[in-house]
């Protein structure tokens, strides 16, 4: 069994440490949070767990295998890279560090030390996107043109990070796993309408080698919650709406057919073909997806797999992030991100 000790409970610790209770191979052994009414509601929860102040202690306590960090977005360097140093494996809320360079800096020392650094970018991990995942790598979707995400909702207003780092950071970590693809350019516009607040809206474009492109639209200051992407390919369709209770993906037979290698001159006279087939709703696991987060976390401890979202994809998506905000602070230049054009 890992022992595992989760630092923070707030907004989302509380969820960590009972996923982490529930899981197979983990056992939960220490909360630690600064905040005595957190303290309170974590010893009535977790009877016989230890409960602290200070995150420091539970480094030192030998039965403690690795931490799980859910603490504003602004101590996850700190935090994280003490734990490294300490011998800890590390899962670390989304974003993985405010920065890129200590993102880099934390899959360094984990290397280093031979430690597994995971992000919990938690919808890597529901079924709907895992079965995505199987539905592209096997073909029945056909070469991707697009991934169109609306991500938007009345609140959370947070005081440390706009709504690109917030929720954008879902649907980059999504993309990140979905699609080998590197991302060439990122653009983004956005706006703050709350004084003292950053941006609460915002809308980004990737653009995505092979020619797919991506668009977010993520909002703070929404009337509804809606949670709901496109993906269109030249065979098939998806439609993955996270706010239906039972059917999250739809796979639509639909698409547009032109005759092979027309002319020039036969495209401007030809119409296009429009196939409409069937619409169906491949079967989708039920199990929480955080349970299956932290059982992964677990079998990457013991055999030495490399964890879907490491430390080095939670890096690919701060950078992007780190992008993004360059474009919003520019009113939605571009930022150039190949490789081979920056060299």
């Amino acid at each position: 069994m890992i022992g595992i000790g989760v630092i923070g409970y707030g907004y989302f610790g509380p969820n960590i440490a009972r996923c982490v209770a529930e899981a197979n191979g983990t056992t939960l052994k220490a909360i630690a949070d600064p905040s005595p009414a957190a303290q309170a509601r974590a010893a009535t929860r977790h009877p016989g767990v230890t409960i602290d102040d200070s995150w420091q202690r539970m480094l030192t306590d030998p039965e403690i295998d690795a931490v799980a960090i859910a603490t504003p977005t602004r101590l996850h360097y700190e935090i994280a890279l003490a734990a490294l140093m300490a011998g800890k494996h590390v899962l670390v809320e989304k974003p993985i560090t405010p920065t890129s360079r200590e993102a880099a800096r934390l899959v360094a020392e984990a290397a280093k030390r031979r430690l597994t650094l995971m992000v919990d970018h938690t919808f890597v991990y529901t079924g709907a996107v895992q079965k995505i995942r199987e539905l592209i790598d096997t073909g029945v979707t056909g070469d991707l043109f697009y991934y169109d995400s609306t991500r938007i909702n009345f609140g959370l207003f947070q005081d440390d990070v706009n709504v690109i780092w917030d929720l954008a950071v879902h649907d980059l970590a999504i993309l990140d796993y979905l699609l080998p693809a590197e991302t060439l350019a990122i653009s983004a516009t956005g706006a703050g309408h709350i004084k003292g607040s950053p941006e609460n809206l915002a809308h980004i474009t990737l653009y995505l080698e092979g020619g797919v492109t991506a668009h977010l639209n993520v909002n703070w200051l929404a009337p509804v919650k809606i949670r709901r992407t496109l993906i269109g390919g030249s065979r098939r369709m998806i439609v993955f709406d996270d706010m239906e209770p039972s059917e999250k993906v739809k796979v639509y037979d639909r698409g547009v057919e032109f005759h092979d290698k027309p002319s020039p001159e036969e495209i401007r006279r030809i119409l296009p073909a429009y196939r409409m087939g069937d619409v169906w709703t491949p079967h989708i696991p039920v199990k929480e997806a955080l349970v299956t987060e932290v059982e992964h976390f677990a079998r990457c401890i013991t055999q030495g797999e490399t964890p879907l979202t490491s430390g080095e994809s939670g890096l690919r998506v701060v950078r992007l992030l780190e992008a993004a905000s360059q474009s919003l602070a520019q009113r939605g230049h571009p930022i150039d991100l190949s490789p081979l054009r920056a060299a």
